[in-house]
């Protein structure tokens, strides 16, 4: 009886490799982009606050020079927030395209399991075929004997 083996055993293992490094790659990617936003939501979060200040201090009254530096902080934290914008858009796009391979790589290596299920299935069935006709040999080599005697 030969041992089962799956033809394309070794190229299922390069796609299973493939799709870990993948797999890896986007999770990289997803804390990558998490950072970036999180960044993006505490400077969003400075700006409100820094905001609030700002009216309550207008409200009190403040010194023109007070005034000129606030919204020079404001232009400055504005500029930030503008370029973390763009640093998330770029990291989403990142992880978007990442999520794509590794999808791409998760359907390859079920196309490839999928074929080895079948290829078994068929081996199985080849095997259970030769052993019925091994099973029927004997069985008729047996009644063969018994005749002769």
């Amino acid at each position: 009886m030969v041992k089962y083996q799956y033809r394309f055993e070794k190229v299922l293992i390069i796609r299973e490799q493939e799709k870990t490094e993948t797999e890896i790659a986007y999770k990289e990617s997803v804390r990558s982009f998490e950072e970036v936003a999180n960044k993006l939501y505490e400077l969003l979060k400075k700006k409100e606050k820094l905001v609030e200040f700002r009216q309550e201090r207008l409200a009190i009254g403040s010194s023109i020079e007070e005034i000129h530096h606030y919204a020079r902080f404001m232009d400055s934290l504005e500029k930030t927030i503008a370029d973390v914008q763009q640093k998330v858009v770029q990291a989403r796009a990142k992880m978007n395209w990442h999520e794509e391979k590794l999808l791409e790589k998760n359907l390859e290596v079920r196309k490839f399991e999928k074929m080895r299920e079948k290829d078994f299935k068929a081996y199985q069935q080849e095997e259970d075929r030769v052993e019925s006709i091994f099973l029927d040999e004997i069985s008729s080599l047996t009644y063969y004997k018994k005749e002769i005697r």
